[in-house]
């Protein structure tokens, strides 16, 4: 019977594991090696190595409401796309709400997680810990969760770039990148394009005399202001938008591609990726069109070498006198306390069943929580994980035979490699609603929609047309909360809160809302229906779906404060 638990890491994974084992009757302690929650959006002035850190300009890409956890709604007037310190306002809230600090040893790191000598019969393990003052003590726990994370371990490639080691100025990994602070009428070089590549390049722009982003494939770039000015990642990301992606997969993608090269031509800013939109995970930047158009960020192909101060790219140009290289190349992962062999891995991904218990163990005592990346929040996800995995823990769920997780992982890697342009150091991304679903089905916490739709129309109407935002699985089943459907019914009142900061006179035709919103739910349902039976409707869904559902099923008027 499990009853202790050791939670390794207190940051946003870390702290919804705490939680999960406490809804399910379980004793968990979690280890934090730094003196505080947080994790990786804690920023830290001078960070330790081992430690994820952050750059002081960071704002989250996914909006409040996607990325909260499922029975936690963020306060309304915290703004939709919030800064790093307010984020960890957020989670420091929902520790005190949900009593998590004192579960938590803070300035305490796991050295070693052994299985004990009995380990077949009791799935127990060994867990050494290492004081700050240096103390260490050896404790033993019946299941462990891992919630480190992997932006721990830079990847500093520098065989790639032939005489970096002669570099007459400074390189440095994005792990170590702070602020612009330094680089005043500095020539810097931005190696990567992901999102910590773009926003470096544009923070260091501010200031710098030029910054040259170099990219070797490309990326799209998207913007967290959506149609309407919503977040971007409310709209288009609903159930009805997933349907329509897998029902029309390669239209879906052409006509986002489409609408994306209508805000600027990805070819002409020298952007355009080989791959289609949805292969990778996108660059989220308000800023880079903007930085480019007026020449601050210069984009470049690949590094060929560098000579003294100088740097060659591969279409030939050559900028000279160069102060500072920053290297956004990723991370590595690893998770050195684990027994050796543990986490087997296959074409750079681990061998975890459902992303979260590792094979070969006689107990499924051990899950890996939140190692996953998506086109999406990842809190969603590693909720949902901690959820699964500690009635798991609880055998209330049971897992299926090896050889049978063992084809689910190769079935997995399969469709990760034929959907996803795969990176090494991206290797266990993810679909987000249907990863959330299927875990959902297993614990019996997936949204009934045809149920909603019949009994609670105005519920099933926002399940079905999104956003797909977390609350969804607090509806029903284990963990249902009764708060979840308030949740659902008001979360566009706190999308809207944060921009009431001065309320702008209204056209007269607006001064009433024409319906009640129930009424207005029904009519975009039975509107919704309508299009998909007409010809021409259908072709206008398809060329722009998130502007037409966008219009059919926008915020009220009195929501926005229109009286």
């Amino acid at each position: 019977m499990v009853r202790t638990v050791a939670v390794i890491g207190a940051g946003p994974s870390g702290l919804t594991s705490i939680k999960s084992c406490l809804e399910e009757g379980l004793e968990p302690t979690c280890f934090e090696s730094s003196d505080d929650i947080g994790g990786l959006w804690r920023f830290k002035e001078h960070p330790d190595p081992g430690r994820a850190n952050i750059y002081q300009s960071v704002i989250i890409n996914s909006s409040k409401e996607m990325m909260s956890y499922s029975d936690f709604p963020p306060p309304a007037h915290l703004p939709n796309n919030m800064h790093h310190s307010q984020l960890l306002i957020y989670l420091r809230l929902y520790a005190e709400t949900f009593d998590l600090f004192k579960h938590i040893v803070f300035q305490t790191t796991v050295v070693s997680v052994r299985q004990r000598p009995d380990f077949p019969v009791s799935g127990q393990w060994e867990v050494e810990t290492e004081r700050t003052e240096g103390q260490r003590e050896t404790q033993v726990f019946d299941a462990v969760m891992v919630c480190t994370g992997h932006f721990t371990q830079p990847h500093l490639p520098l065989n790639d770039f032939p005489g970096i080691e002669e570099f007459e100025g400074r390189y440095l990994h994005s792990w170590e990148y702070r602020s612009a602070e330094g680089l005043q009428g500095k020539r810097v070089v931005v190696v990567g394009i992901g999102n910590s590549g773009g926003d470096i390049a544009v923070d260091a722009s501010r200031v710098a005399e030029q910054v040259y982003l170099s990219t070797r494939k490309g990326a799209w770039v998207v913007s967290r202001v959506g149609a309407g000015g919503l977040p971007g990642d409310l709209v288009g990301t609903s159930r009805l938008d997933k349907l329509l992606q897998k029902l029309f997969p390669f239209w879906i993608t052409r006509m986002m591609e489409k609408n994306l090269n209508q805000s600027f031509d990805h070819r002409l800013y020298g952007l355009q990726p080989k791959h289609g939109f949805f292969a990778q995970i996108p660059v989220v930047n308000d800023d880079l069109p903007g930085r480019i158009i007026s020449g601050r960020v210069l984009i470049k192909p690949n590094i060929r070498e560098i000579r003294g101060s100088s740097v060659a790219f591969e279409d030939g140009s050559v900028v000279d006198k160069v102060d500072v290289v920053v290297f956004a190349t990723g991370y590595n992962y690893d998770f050195p306390f684990l027994p050796s062999g543990l986490l087997a891995s296959s074409s750079h991904r681990l061998s975890l069943y459902r992303n979260v218990f590792p094979l070969g163990l006689a107990r499924p005592s051990l899950a890996v929580v939140g190692f996953i990346c998506n086109l999406g929040a990842i809190n969603p996800l590693a909720e949902m994980q901690a959820r699964w995995a500690t009635r798991v823990f609880k055998g209330l769920l049971t897992l299926p035979s090896e050889e049978a997780m063992l084809q689910d992982i190769k079935r997995d890697t399969s469709t990760l490699q034929n959907r996803f342009a795969c990176l090494e150091r991206h290797p266990l991304q993810v679909d987000h609603i249907p990863y959330l679903d299927s875990m959902a089905e297993e614990l019996g916490v997936r949204p009934n929609l045809l149920g909603l739709l019949l009994r609670e129309p105005g519920v099933g109407l926002r399940v079905l047309l999104g956003p797909c935002t977390p609350y969804q699985y607090r509806l029903r089943g284990p963990g249902q909360w009764d708060g979840a459907r308030q949740a659902i019914l008001t979360q566009w009142e706190r999308v809207a809160q944060p921009f009431r900061t001065r309320m702008a006179a209204q056209p007269e035709s607006r001064t009433r809302a024409s319906c009640s919103l129930r009424l207005t739910l029904t009519l975009s349902g039975a509107v919704l229906l309508l299009t998909l039976y007409t010809r021409h409707s259908l072709s206008s869904l398809l060329s722009h779906p998130t502007g037409l559902l966008y219009k059919m099923y926008s915020p009220s008027e009195t929501m926005w404060g229109w009286k």
